[in-house]
């Protein structure tokens, strides 16, 4: 996340121009992993000034149902909330992509906006595995 971190604040500010709204929702064990606690979460959000709401998932069960495997791991819907893309932001992976990389995600969703679906052709998102509770039943 951390290496793009800046680039999904660009794409999630650009978004908005075609009427496309983004959310953060963080599924990680905040016990075991107090770096990624709601308190900590709201001061990340402030410093950076998120364009969008950044929520906690403390049962885990938001990431068990969109099947999400890593953070980020990134879910975009069409206007009828029927999933068009599930993919990489870019193909960053723990450095930074070089500027002139395609914006996988945000190409996508620009397709959803202008037609109503996405690519045929995704590449999944890579990141740090979820942290989950060691009594979460997956």
């Amino acid at each position: 996340m951390k290496a793009v971190h800046g680039r999904i604040l660009r794409d999630a500010l650009e978004l908005k121009g075609y009427g496309i709204e983004s959310v953060a929702i963080m599924s990680n064990d905040t016990v075991n992993y107090p770096d990624d606690s709601y308190e900590n979460m709201q001061l990340i959000a402030a410093e950076y000034n998120y364009p969008f709401p950044y929520l906690i998932d403390e049962t885990q069960e938001i990431a068990k149902a969109y099947g999400a495997v890593c953070t980020p791991d990134f879910f975009g819907y069409n206007t009828d909330f029927e999933l068009q893309y599930r993919g990489r932001l870019d193909a960053s992976r723990i450095d930074t992509a070089p500027d002139s990389t395609r914006r996988d995600l945000f190409e996508a969703m620009k397709q959803v906006a202008n037609i109503g679906h996405g690519p045929q052709d995704q590449i999944s998102s890579i990141g740090c595995s979820i942290k989950w509770k060691e009594d979460a039943n997956q």
